[in-house]
């Protein structure tokens, strides 16, 4: 079984995701780590070692690495030195993960559906990102979305809401094997590269399962832009268009729409928290952390220096 070390509840990743951007604030001050656990409300003890099981590095190696990025003479007067490293590509972001994950659009009969006949099995797990809720149909994953805890409720009325007549099963231990999954660690005990393909079965518009798709390519290897998406969908100038589309994603971090920054390297909006936007990117890219781990659009193992897992394909099937 896969460790699930860096798994945390909503409570602590929304400490880690303070911390993080106080820490990117005020790098320059060098603050102890004394000040940087003030901020989240927790002793020197408990933070460093929540933020260490969390990143696999402490909170002042996490600040000696931003303050490295900011001794680069391109991010000195950058607003954010982080936004600014994933933009220039001097943070080296690894894979997100190893699995072969394949996106399926849903037939015009089951649009016209609704649902009907269809089980979805949904629950609630924690992930290195706060809880989410994860939803799959025979078919595949459809869902994943973070969820804050006084939001399950109207978080599970959101996905009725799309699947009015699928008939809905509650299971929060299949919810947690999916995510155990979708943020195995590399090296883990099973070879996630040897698993089977990990399917997504998602719902939209033409044009949505396009950008869905190019998300795919692109923003598994790292950060990559709203221009750089429309370019890659054949629609030049058209990053509104593709930014309504990204927001529309139904699964996160698996079609990484965290990784869409704008053209100058701001981080832009995210639907889950901009917060939770720049501590993935942090997870993902960090040296030596816990991110090099997870679960993204590759199968088989890496060339070395390719960026790319061996035989990655990412591929959209239309079902008929």
């Amino acid at each position: 079984m896969p460790s699930i070390d860096t798994f945390v509840d909503s409570r602590d990743f929304a400490r880690i995701a303070a911390a993080i951007r106080f820490i990117e604030e005020n790098f320059r001050a060098q603050p102890r780590l004394a000040a940087i656990a003030k901020t989240v409300g927790l002793s020197e003890f408990h933070f460093n070692r929540l933020f260490r099981r969390w990143a696999g590095i402490t909170p002042r190696q996490y600040l000696a690495f931003v303050t490295a990025r900011a001794a680069q003479g391109e991010l000195a007067s950058s607003p954010s030195v982080l936004e600014a490293a994933y933009a220039l590509g001097l943070s080296g972001p690894g894979r997100l993960h190893d699995l072969l994950v394949t996106l399926d659009a849903v037939t015009p009969g089951e649009l016209k559906a609704r649902g009907r006949g269809l089980e979805l099995t949904c629950g609630f797990s924690a992930t290195p990102f706060g809880e989410a809720l994860l939803a799959s149909t025979a078919r595949g994953l459809s869902h994943l979305a973070f969820v804050e805890p006084t939001e399950r409720q109207a978080a599970l009325k959101r996905l009725a809401m799309s699947w009015p007549q699928a008939r809905m099963r509650h299971d929060d231990a299949a919810a947690a094997a999916l995510a155990r999954r979708v943020w195995t660690r590399a090296g883990a005990a099973e070879d996630a590269s040897r698993a089977a393909p990990l399917r997504l079965s998602v719902s939209g518009t033409n044009f949505q399962l396009k950008v869905w798709q190019a998300l795919l390519e692109l923003g598994s290897d790292g950060p990559t832009s709203y221009a750089a998406l429309a370019q890659a969908v054949g629609l030049d100038g058209g990053a509104r268009a593709v930014g309504n589309a990204v927001a529309a994603n139904p699964v996160a971090w698996l079609i990484p729409c965290h990784n869409v920054l704008r053209k100058n390297g701001a981080l832009g909006s995210y639907h889950w928290g901009v917060d939770r936007k720049r501590a993935m990117l942090a997870w993902q890219s960090l040296p030596g952390s816990a991110r090099q781990r997870s679960a993204h659009n590759g199968s088989g193992r890496g060339t070395p220096g390719s960026g790319r897992a061996a035989g990655s394909t990412p591929a959209l099937t239309q079902a008929t």
